[in-house]
This record gives C-alpha cells, structure tokens and sequence, in this order.
C-alpha cells in the first residue's frame, strides 16, 4: 500500500509500506477521500515551530470497509463510512477503531468529512445558540460554512456572514445568511449595530484563525454576548483588548477539543444530520486530488484560489 509522508516542508513521499495489521476491534478501511485540514498548513509551510519530520498527516478519512476485526459487531464489508484517524490518513488504507467510524448512507464519499463536522458541531453546541439570537460568522470558508448551517437549525433571527471575498459570501447567502457583509468595503461593526439596535450580536463566531477577525469579534458582540474562538489560532501570539472584554462581560468559548469522547459525539450527531439531508456539504468540497498530487492539494488550500473552499486527496 502507498502513504504519504511529509519528510520536509512543502515536501510529499509516497512510500510503499505493508498493510497495517488490525486489532480486534478495528476494521481495515479502503480510504476514498481525505480531507486537507487547516491545522495542517503550517507544517507543510514550514511555519509551526513544533514540527517534527517525518510526518505522517491526515485525519479527515472517508472510505469503504475492506476487513474487520473478530469483536467487529456494527460493520461488515463493503459499508461505507467516515472515520477518524489520527495519522496516516493519506493513504490507500488505513487501520480504525470500530467506535471510530460512522455510517456514511447515500453520501457521495468525498463530501462525508465526518472529522471536521465534529468540530463544527461541537462548536456550535458550546456556543448555546438560542432561538431568536442574532449571529454573526466572521469568516465563509469550509468551517465557516459548516458553522452557518448548523446555527439555522437553532432558529436564529438574524445570520451574518462576514468576509472579505464576494464569492464567499454568495455561497453563504444560498446557504441561507441573512445577512452577508463584505469587510472590505463595509463596516462589519455599523451593520451588526444597524440589525440588531445598536446592541450587538448574541453570538459572534470566529472562524478564520486570524487576528483581525478576532478582534472584530469583540467590537460586535453585545454585553453580556459569547464570542467564540472557532479559528485556527497558531503562530505569531494573538492580542485581545482584555479590559474591553472584561468590561462588557463576554462569555468566552474556545471551540477547539482534545477529548476523544468530545470529539466521537460531535462525529455521531454530525453524520446524523449529514445522512439525513438536514445539513449538506455539497458544493463546499471544490478541489480534489490523486494522491500522488498531494503537494498540489496542499499548495491549493495555503492559496485559496478563487472558489476555494475545501480540498480532498483520493487515492
């Protein structure tokens, strides 16, 4: 079987390793799609002061079940799935834990992503979006994207996209924001003030992983409101106007989880919603990739072309 390694920045192998063995409680699964998450970029850049090389990414794994182990009771062969792995996810197969993988329905393969579901609605459950609350969405990527379908399903009174590139924002209007706003050339600030009274956002999500969008995060939440840290924030330290912060009282929600429990739950309710048709991802996967282009696949996400929002490496 082939896998990819990163032995240096910006830099792929494939290298031919055996067929991982299975435990009793794993199935072997015949990778379709992986998909390229941002948490990913900087080691490919060269920029996450962490990185240790050789390394072996991926963790956003659909596919089909080819072997299961002796215990294996919810699978057989030929399901189709999305999983979770921890390493090694661009690869031809790759060894899961039954508990790791979820029913993938009529999905096409390539848009069941079931990982970053997760965390988009792991995200928006501890944000505790109520109904009647009026959102703002600092941000129009894939994550972003996601975040807004999830929110709509709380009855929201007003949504509002934020981002600064108009075919984002397009995107997010035929997913159903109610209000877009383009930051560069409007005032993210007087148009959350104009919608909701000059109160401010009940909840305001930050899902870029830069310090602009944060700070534009505090200066639209109300009194009282939750900001969510949704973005991926590495690199150079972040700054916040804490004594503003402070003064109005926001609750602050860091949507990043480590705990495997967490993380399987939002995964569980995710594909849920996903093989159920309620919340959709067609449209929101726009590049895919052999494997043998995973280079390419990771110089396209660092880029973002125009009408990019998520890229797939597909063995």
């Amino acid at each position: 079987m082939r896998v990819a390694v990163m032995e240096r920045p910006g830099s792929f192998e494939l290298r031919e390793e055996p067929v991982p063995a299975i435990g009793r409680d794993d199935v072997l699964l015949r990778v379709v799609a992986c998909g390229v998450c941002t948490s990913e970029l900087d080691m490919w850049s060269g920029l996450a002061g962490h990185a240790v090389y050789p390394w072996y990414p991926g963790h956003e794994v659909s596919g089909v079940v080819e072997a299961v182990g002796d215990d294996v009771s919810s699978l057989s062969q030929g399901d189709a799935v999305a999983a979770w792995v921890t390493t090694r996810g661009y690869a031809d197969v790759v060894a899961v834990p039954e508990e790791h993988c979820f029913p993938s329905g009529d999905v096409p393969l390539h848009l069941a992503l079931g990982e970053p579901l997760a965390c988009a609605v792991n995200v928006v459950e501890l944000a505790e979006v109520a109904l009647a609350d009026d959102v703002v969405v600092i941000g129009a990527g894939f994550m972003g994207l996601l975040a807004l379908e999830l929110v709509l399903l709380r009855g929201p009174r007003h949504v509002i996209v934020a981002d600064a590139r108009a075919e984002a924002l397009e995107r997010a209007r035929k997913l159903g924001a109610t209000h877009v706003v383009d930051v560069s050339s409007e005032s993210l600030e007087d148009a959350v003030k104009g919608l909701t009274g000059g109160a401010g956002a009940d909840v305001t999500f930050e899902m870029t992983g830069v310090q602009d969008a944060l700070t534009a995060a505090g200066d639209v939440t109300r009194m009282s409101g939750t900001v969510v840290i949704g973005g991926y924030h590495q690199g150079e330290p972040r700054q916040i106007p804490l004594a503003a912060w402070n003064w109005m009282a926001f609750r602050i929600a860091n949507g990043h989880f480590r705990d495997v429990g967490t993380i399987l739950r939002g995964m569980r309710r995710g594909m849920r919603l996903l093989t159920s048709g309620r919340i959709s991802l067609d449209g929101l996967v726009t590049h895919r990739f052999e494997l043998e282009r995973i280079d390419d696949a990771f110089r396209t996400a660092v880029e973002r072309p125009d009408g990019f929002v998520k890229a797939t490496v597909e063995p």
